[in-house]
């Protein structure tokens, strides 16, 4: 973390413990049952240049996902887009494919930026750029996020200006407003979890700054997995006959062949049940999420105690720490992480089948709205129409009133967790 008043660490809006990541690109294309249909049109139907068919082929996608299919012909023609769409359907490949098929990448021009409220968001997505351009030639992806020395990414930038920037938009704030990133060429303007980043007033307003530093005409993109009306009414206004694309209807928004139960219990009696459930459930990796930064390194040196392979992530982490860790997982090293919400958006590992609540995520002004939390932290299994495995502890009040919230605003029903689950419930099998 920054010295007090250091210059080169800008906030880049991370809460202490709460929020975070989102990469999807496509991923498989089989209809699974119960699951809102992956449209059979293959990524050639879509017109995409060579280059970048190529990449697609090479990453093993073979159909797009509903959302690609409904969201892509219009991004590809440089329509301003507004996309709301549940978690693992791919909408991160919608912006990166779209911006990369328009893409004429000039030499010391900026042509995008695509901001997100997390570096480790920040940083997945630019892997997704980087995977999906890997047949262009001259195309530079730059990403500048807060917890590194601004400095180096002032000289970076001096020695080569990238075509599409990812980041956060504190720290690219900072690098437009001095002038080391000039955004006067910016063609495409995304916003991913977008109801994160507009939300936040503070936020909102350095986006709008932002925003105003490029061209009146451009492309604007949004995306979340959760927007309210009132956050669409928000999102408009930056944009110019947006296509309004809702693959699922608020109310419907759940994820199909995600087995989802809770368990009713004290707080004393969550760690045996934890280690209990790790000793009974076949896994491939699993995430646990907790309330705090004390309680994710508490519990995960609990965990390392009892022979559990896992890592912990959260926002007290360096920089350095954080990517290791992030690595460490995404490479499947250690098979459980331990996090707060800072992981609870858009991190995308496709080996993950479990989600576990240790704690319930709260309603209040600081950390949002719990329902929408659960939907995001329960997405990091099940993705794209795969199986998955959801699991919440239950021990106050609060904790009922956020379960009961979820089961009516989402058209859910979870159900106490059985004594014994059948693995092919939540198990993918080859």
């Amino acid at each position: 973390m920054a010295e007090p008043g250091a210059e080169e660490e800008l906030l880049d809006y991370e809460e202490e413990e709460v929020q975070e990541t989102e990469t999807a690109a496509a991923k498989g294309g089989q209809e699974k049952k119960g699951y809102v249909g992956i449209h059979a049109t293959g990524f050639k139907e879509l017109m995409l240049k060579p280059e970048l068919l190529q990449a697609i082929t090479d990453c093993g996608f073979e159909h797009p996902s509903e959302v690609q299919h409904e969201c892509i012909p219009h991004a590809i023609l440089g329509m301003d887009v507004l996309c709301q769409a549940k978690s693992g359907m791919g909408k991160t490949a919608v912006f990166v494919l779209s911006i990369l098929q328009q893409l004429d990448p000039k030499p010391g021009e900026v042509a995008a930026i695509v901001m997100c409220h997390t570096r480790e968001l920040a940083f997945q997505i630019c892997h997704e750029f980087e995977r999906f351009s890997a047949k262009f030639r001259g195309v530079k992806i730059g990403n500048f996020f807060g917890g590194l020395p601004i400095k180096a990414q002032k000289e970076e930038l001096a020695k080569e200006v990238p075509n599409i920037v990812v980041g956060t938009p504190g720290r690219i704030k900072g690098l437009a407003s001095e002038g080391s990133l000039k955004l006067n060429t910016v063609r495409h303007f995304v916003l991913d979890e977008c109801d994160k980043m507009l939300e936040k007033l503070d936020m909102r307003m350095d986006v709008q700054t932002i925003f105003k530093m490029t061209p009146h005409d451009k492309q604007v993109m949004m995306f979340s997995a959760t927007l309210n009306q009132e956050m669409r009414q928000v999102c408009k206004k930056f944009m110019t006959n947006a296509q309004e694309i809702y693959v699922d209807d608020e109310s419907k928004l759940t994820l199909h062949g995600l087995v989802q139960h809770y368990v009713m219990l004290n707080e004393e009696e969550k760690n045996r049940k934890l280690t209990d459930l790790l000793d009974a459930l076949d896994f491939n990796q699993v995430v646990i999420f907790v309330k705090s930064v004390n309680r994710a390194n508490e519990l995960n040196r609990l965990l390392n105690e009892c022979n559990f392979p896992s890592v912990a992530m959260h926002s007290s982490l360096n920089q350095e720490d954080r990517i290791k860790t992030y690595k460490l997982f995404k490479e499947g090293n250690k098979r459980i992480l331990v996090a707060t919400d800072l992981v609870g958006r858009g991190i995308d590992i496709e080996r993950v089948n479990i989600v576990i609540n240790y704690d319930m995520p709260e309603t209040d002004e600081r950390k949002g709205n719990g329902a929408d939390t659960y939907l995001h932290r329960v997405g990091r299994a099940g993705r794209f129409g795969t199986k998955g495995l959801a699991i919440t502890f239950c021990s106050s009040q609060a904790d009922s009133v956020v379960l009961n919230t979820v089961q009516e605003r989402f058209d859910v029903d979870i159900k106490a967790l059985p004594d014994k689950i059948d693995s092919s419930s939540y198990m993918n099998t080859n």
